[in-house]
């Protein structure tokens, strides 16, 4: 049986996604993690990640991390 993703369990996902794109930033700012992590969840990336009628949990980090960079 698959599992059908929703507004109520998109939540699952979503750290996992916010880590990996948080270890580009702090590679490519040079700064910390934990910097990385808070800059990405205020982005409007995340914003659009985290509603699940936007489709963007079907992003890769990779693709993720060029949309934060683009805005």
């Amino acid at each position: 049986m698959r599992a059908e993703i929703t507004q109520q369990n998109l939540y699952l996902i979503l750290a996992g996604k916010a880590a990996a794109v948080a270890a580009f930033i702090a590679e490519d700012e040079q700064i910390s993690p934990i910097e990385a992590l808070t800059k990405f969840y205020a982005s409007d990336t995340y914003r659009r990640l985290e509603r699940e009628e936007t489709k963007y949990w079907h992003f890769g980090p990779v693709a993720l991390y060029q949309d934060y960079r683009m805005a």
